[in-house]
């Protein structure tokens, strides 16, 4: 007789464990995640639905405010078929359409704007990769050191109409992986959508220059002795494929809820690449959020 193959691959029965491991936490309480970098999320949702907010309210405050708690389900790196979950403090702050400090954007500036589009600079922050996120499979590779990450990015809304969103980005980590990454991304608001709650959904695309690439899925010939992983070089080109969904719900005129979700799929020769696990990764986050 045949032998039965499970439903699910470990990768995949390790992130629905986690998924019921992250509603625990939600309801005993969040206490020190952070957005960080790389994660299955789109770098759009981050800051969903911002670009759309002057379309529908043209007078904009001069001071928006919110703190909340959250956590989330990731994979601990980039390919890994382990998850683990993270919680703790969520901030946003914006002064007019000008300034922004916030846990997913990190701290920066809208340098060139107008009614329908806005192009950012921003520093954020990447915790890397250490070899004790996997001692069974990173050991005897390479640390990719935690690092400030640079950001360019620009946000057009096709209409208030069509109100669907095309975003681009690169980012510059100055240390770490020292290489450069981006995406191209669309979202828009989804059916059901209305003043108490709504949703966005839409596809991202990540691209990464060769050093970006080796420091992530490379395999020099020094850790190939060390980790017992075969050599193994990458190349600049598409990353991952992906896709995901943002939900907001306004409890009432303070509080408010947040859910993401989103799967990637890494490509080419980061899919190929020796210290892939698992090609195939999802993510989830909660937060609750009180507004000022």
């Amino acid at each position: 007789m045949a032998p039965v193959r499970p439903l699910l691959s470990p990768g995949s029965r390790r992130f629905v464990f986690g998924l019921s491991a992250c509603a625990a936490l939600a309801i005993a309480g969040a206490r020190d995640a952070s957005a960080q970098t790389p994660s299955p999320l789109g770098e759009w949702q981050y800051s969903a639905g911002v670009p759309l907010q002057k379309l529908y309210e043209p007078t904009m405050p001069t001071w928006q405010v919110s703190v909340g708690a959250a956590m989330t389900l990731q994979p601990r790196y980039a390919g890994s078929d382990r998850y683990r979950v993270m919680g703790g403090p969520n901030l946003d702050v914006r002064y007019r359409d000008l300034f922004f400090l916030s846990t997913g954007e990190g701290l920066g500036a809208n340098v060139l704007r107008g009614p329908n589009w806005r192009v950012s600079l921003s520093v954020g922050y990447d915790l890397g990769r250490r070899s004790a996120d996997d001692l069974g499979h990173l050991n005897g590779l390479e640390n990719i050191n935690a690092a400030p990450v640079m950001k360019l990015s620009a946000d057009y809304v096709v209409s208030k109409d069509f109100p669907l969103v095309l975003r681009a980005d690169v980012r510059r980590s100055i240390g770490g992986s020292n290489g450069w990454v981006g995406d191209f991304s669309a979202y828009m608001p989804m059916p059901g959508s209305n003043e108490h709650f709504f949703w966005f959904a839409g596809p991202t695309v990540s691209f990464a220059d060769s050093r970006y690439m080796n420091s992530w899925f490379g395999v020099n010939q020094g850790a190939s002795a060390r980790s017992g992983l075969p050599v193994y070089s990458s190349r600049a080109g598409i990353k991952s494929v992906g896709a995901g969904v943002t939900m907001v719900w306004f409890v009432n005129k303070h509080w408010f809820v947040t859910m993401d979700g989103a799967i990637e799929q890494l490509v080419g020769r980061a899919a190929r690449s020796p210290i892939t696990q698992q090609s195939t990764n999802g993510v989830f986050d909660m937060s609750v959020n009180y507004r000022f």
